[in-house]
Parts: C-alpha cells; sequence; structure tokens
C-alpha cells in the first residue's frame, strides 16, 4: 500500500514545472509504482493558452477548480471546462486549452509517465519507459 499526499511532493523531483511556463504538475502516482497508469494535480495558469497532443497516451482529466475553454482541433469544436467537468482523449486528439481562471484537475494518464514528460514541439509527450 501507498499512501503520500501532493502536499508533500511539492518541491521534489515529483512536482514538475514545464518549459513552457503555463502549467505545473504534481505526479503522485508514476510508472515506477507499476500499477499500469499515473497520476497527477495539475494547474494550468490564468491567461494562458497550452496547445496538447497525447500521440502516445490516453488522458483523463477531471476539472476541480477554475475554468477553461478546451478545443478539439479533430472537430473544431470548443468545451466549456468547469469543476465537475471531465474529458477523456481516447482518440489521442490534438486540442488546446485556454485558461481563464487558474485551472486546478486530476490527470489520469495510461500508459503511466514517469514524471520525466514535458510537451514537446507538437505538445506531445515522448513515451519514455522507466529504467528497471
Amino acid at each position: 500500500m501507498i499512501v503520500r499526499s501532493f502536499k508533500e511532493i511539492e518541491g521534489t523531483d515529483r512536482h514538475v514545472k514545464s518549459a513552457s511556463g503555463t502549467w505545473e504538475s504534481k505526479r503522485i502516482v508514476l510508472a515506477k509504482e507499476k500499477v499500469g497508469f499515473s497520476v497527477h494535480e495539475t494547474i494550468l495558469y490564468a491567461g494562458t493558452e497550452t496547445s496538447m497532443w497525447y500521440a502516445n497516451h490516453v488522458e483523463a482529466v477531471v476539472c476541480t477548480r477554475g475554468d477553461a475553454e478546451l478545443t478539439d482541433h479533430e472537430t473544431g469544436k470548443t468545451y466549456r471546462i468547469t469543476p465537475g467537468t471531465m474529458y477523456l482523449l481516447d482518440g489521442h486528439e490534438r486540442h488546446t486549452l485556454k485558461v481563464k481562471e487558474d485551472f486546478h484537475c486530476i490527470c489520469v494518464f495510461n500508459p503511466p509517465v514517469t514524471g520525466r514528460e514535458d510537451h514537446d514541439e507538437n505538445g506531445v509527450y515522448p513515451l519514455l519507459t522507466e529504467e528497471v
């Protein structure tokens, strides 16, 4: 059994800040736990826009606080994401999150991330594996 809090991983290697400066993520469950998924608490900052494409991962996102506009680049459709709203990128959709108010969310990734990932120039997390 593993018990840990987001508070205790602040400032550790599990607390990742993007090179773009648009978000930070506390990665509470990672690939090294060997459970088949990872779990993160992520904050995207108000006034920012982040384009992403999880070509190598499926991601589920649940908004816990804040307000953002999600654009699905595959369909052109736009959604308002507020607390209690979930979106699932089950088709590896290219998307952009335009943040109106600091956007707090819980994210689950499959396959799990290692904790070292950041978006590349295409908005993709590389598929990294945990060394055995």
